[in-house]
């Protein structure tokens, strides 16, 4: 625990979900005050608890549902717990949505600042960095384009670029080593490396088991929102290996649709 740069105990998580439909603003007022709104709560997250060390490479898999990304956002501060506790100690880079944020009407070079002003960095500190930047996600030939005629991948390359050229204390990573193609997989992986050389604390979830054993030290597997299994790289891709069999079989794992 003296190590702990990410301290998670006995986290849950409620969203209030809406029976009923509700056409406008207005409407729900009107509902909200007459006491005609029904909630069907949902627990994306139920009493989970986990620390990360400085320094480690910390993977987290699961099924579609199984509470990944919502356990990324409490931990980025996007959602608040519902119970329990999160404590971070360092700068938080989040790879959540690679191009969240872009404004589709301007161009590369101007979303490259854009980009670098919501994640607190003045200009001069992202002019420095552009070039860089540009040639990591290989735009040159397209910095003043508009972002809206990109393709995905495109976008995904910048965000990636711009995302990783900071310095952060923790990198947290989501599902987002699949973008572009395999030398750029690779040149995406490689980057992450150099980070974690440099100390950079990583949280990588992925499906990809291979993945996960080749870059974690230890992970966890949720399951319905609850940790399954926690700890030995191996024995969590093992644990996962067997609930993704299951899945495909028909067994008794059922993904949430959130």
């Amino acid at each position: 625990m003296e190590n702990a740069v990410i301290s998670v105990q006995n986290v849950s998580v409620r969203f209030n979900l809406t029976k009923d439909k509700v056409w406008g603003l207005k409407e729900y007022v009107i509902k909200a005050l007459r006491g005609q709104l029904f909630f069907e709560e949902f627990w994306p997250l139920r009493d989970i608890s986990f620390t990360v060390n400085r320094g480690e490479v910390f993977g987290i898999m699961g099924l579609n549902g199984a509470g990944k990304s919502t356990t990324l956002k409490v931990i980025s501060g996007v959602f608040k717990p519902t119970k329990g506790t999160v404590s971070v100690s360092g700068e938080i880079a989040p790879l959540l949505e690679l191009g969240a944020g872009f404004d589709p009407e301007f161009s590369a070079r101007d979303n490259v600042f854009l980009n670098g002003a919501m994640f607190g960095y003045p200009p001069k500190y992202m002019a420095a960095r552009y070039d860089e930047i540009l040639d990591f996600a290989e735009l040159r030939d397209f910095e003043d384009v508009a972002v809206k005629n990109f393709s995905s991948g495109m976008v995904a390359r910048l965000g990636f670029a711009i995302a990783t050229s900071v310095n952060p204390d923790i990198l947290i990573v989501d599902e987002v080593l699949g973008v572009g193609d395999y030398k750029f997989r690779a040149k995406c992986e490689e980057r992450i490396r150099s980070m974690i050389k440099q100390g950079v604390t990583v949280l990588l979830v992925s499906h990809d088991i291979k993945q996960i054993q080749n870059m974690c030290t230890r992970a966890i597997l949720l399951q319905q929102g609850e940790i399954a299994c926690i700890g030995d790289v191996d024995e969590v891709c093992r644990a996962y290996g067997e609930s993704t069999a299951k899945e495909r079989e028909g067994g008794d794992i059922n993904a949430d649709p959130h």
